[in-house]
């Protein structure tokens, strides 16, 4: 485990929450029902919430524009029992998707929190269909990319995140009294009186005083810590080898909440995609572009191999999460995509551009990004020489690639690999390297199913609720990629804790 001193240190702060009456602050002389330090996912549906039942809210956020991570989500959710289903004639219930999402996880998920999300996901649906959200054609779906659920209960909208964030933003607008933001504005501690109940935070704005905010109820909804790379590999034990969305999502709100004395969970659950082309070698790293790994979309004509040059896997394995677990077990979760000239020239689309922009590489293309000598494409004359390109031992990647033909000639490959369209011996040969990773924070704050931050022993902190992805995935969806199990709780969470704080007054 890792310890609080290591995580508040990671996180960029050594202070611990500061009890009343606060030091050298400049009072705001103002109160606030719920003060919100974070306005994106979670944090938007709280204030709305809260201001529909009559409620003060302020919110804090440290970037200089509200919506978070919406402004780069794709906008998956996912719900059982809405409207849309039942006129649709499809049979589901909250039971059924939470049993579904066990079922992917391998029964990891936290089943308090992740039946939480479920039970009251159909409404956040509903309420966003009613408000005029458009989803794509065919929508809801069993899933998009990852391993589908059994039902069809994803939904997606055409504009991705960016359309959930204009409703939210329309329906912060018509309580705009209600409802003051400070964008660029840090909480840099939280309040609590001596009993332990926090009061309020400590909020700096860029260049200014730190002033102190009080309120009777504080919701940590600042997002995640996937912008923090020591932070990240020590609650997962993995680098972070993709660059976050969000620069702000450093890890504020985990110290926010463990220096009121909650802790974190959920790290050990990291999984990784199944990979993708890197801008650089060193790490975290961009995207850089996409190859398409869906049998179901393209049949593979190459061969996927470690950094050690050995095959790890069928090629044309149909199962999203047998190649997303068969990668976490390879070294630096990175492989190749070692093919020759007939299968560059021959095969059907490869590689696709990385959102947000969109659209196939023809063959120019990537033979003009193999000319320009990207660190991620290599090509050789020989299979000994791109071998050595790519860093690994000549003999297994020889090796490895007479195997997989005498396969072919048979037949019968060893992997079991079904689709074997020629083998691979036509000079010059390619590689391309690609990236296992994550874009999401996977630990996070413990909450019960009231969503209050909880200390180790399970009894909650006093008036200090966390929403988003400040709980971290591997809480929301355990070790797997549930669809639409990030945004659709973080929306229903902050519309959960608005209620409730109104509720109990």
């Amino acid at each position: 485990m890792v310890s609080r001193r290591r995580l508040l240190a990671a996180a960029g702060a050594a202070a611990a929450s500061v009890s009343l009456p606060l030091r050298a602050a400049q009072a705001a002389g103002q109160s606030w029902d719920l003060l919100i330090i974070g306005g994106g996912t979670a944090g938007l549906p709280a204030a709305i919430a809260t201001a529909r039942a009559g409620g003060r809210v302020l919110i804090v956020d440290k970037a200089p524009r509200l919506g978070g991570t919406l402004w780069f989500s794709g906008g998956q959710m996912s719900a059982a029992g809405t409207r849309l289903q039942r006129q649709l004639g499809i049979e589901d219930s909250p039971a059924d998707h939470l049993a579904d999402i066990q079922r992917l996880s391998r029964d990891t998920a936290n089943p308090e929190i992740a039946g939480l999300a479920v039970e009251h996901a159909a409404e956040t649906i509903d309420w966003l269909l009613d408000r005029g959200l458009e989803l794509m054609e065919g929508h809801p779906v069993v899933g998009t990319g990852h391993e589908p659920y059994l039902v069809r209960r994803v939904y997606g909208p055409p504009g991705r995140g960016p359309a959930i964030l204009r409703l939210l933003e329309e329906a912060l607008t018509g309580s705009a009294g209600a409802v003051r933001t400070m964008t660029s504005t840090a909480a840099v501690e939280l309040i609590q009186d001596r009993r332990g109940r926090v009061r309020g935070a400590l909020c700096r704005s860029d260049g200014s005083a730190p002033v102190e905010f009080h309120a009777r109820a504080v919701l940590i909804a600042s997002g995640g810590h996937n912008a923090n790379p020591e932070l990240f590999e020590a609650l997962t034990g993995v680098p972070l080898y993709r660059a976050a969305w969000v620069g702000e999502n450093t890890g504020g709100g985990l110290q926010l909440g463990l220096s009121a004395g909650g802790f974190v969970q959920g790290g050990e659950h990291y999984l990784c995609d199944f990979g993708s082309i890197p801008a650089s070698l060193d790490w975290p790293a961009n995207e850089f572009a996409r190859s398409v790994h869906h049998p179901q979309r393209r049949a593979p004509w190459e061969l996927i191999v470690n950094v050690e040059g050995e095959r790890f896997l069928r090629e044309d394995e149909p199962s999203v999460d047998l190649r997303e677990r068969a990668l976490l077990e390879q070294p630096s979760q990175r492989y190749w995509l070692v093919f020759d000239h007939a299968a560059l020239t021959r095969a059907p689309t490869l590689i696709h551009s990385a959102p947000p922009a969109s659209g196939a590489w023809d063959t120019g293309r990537l033979l003009g990004t193999f000319a320009s000598r990207h660190p991620a494409f290599r090509s050789a004359a020989s299979l000994e020489a791109l071998a050595e390109a790519c860093g690994m031992p000549a003999e297994r990647l020889v090796g490895t690639v007479d195997d997989y033909n005498t396969g072919v000639a048979r037949g019968n490959d060893r992997f079991g690999r079904r689709h074997l369209p020629r083998p691979l011996g036509e000079p010059p040969f390619y590689a391309i390297l690609h990236q296992g990773s994550s874009l999401l924070s996977w630990a996070g704050l413990a909450v019960d199913r009231t969503l209050h931050v909880i200390r180790t022993d399970g009894s909650p902190i006093a008036g200090l609720y966390a929403a988003g992805e400040v709980l971290g995935k591997g809480q929301l969806s355990g070790q797997c990629f549930a669809g639409g199990m990030m945004v659709t709780p973080a929306l229903t969470f902050g519309r959960l804790v608005g209620e409730r704080v109104m509720a109990e007054g």
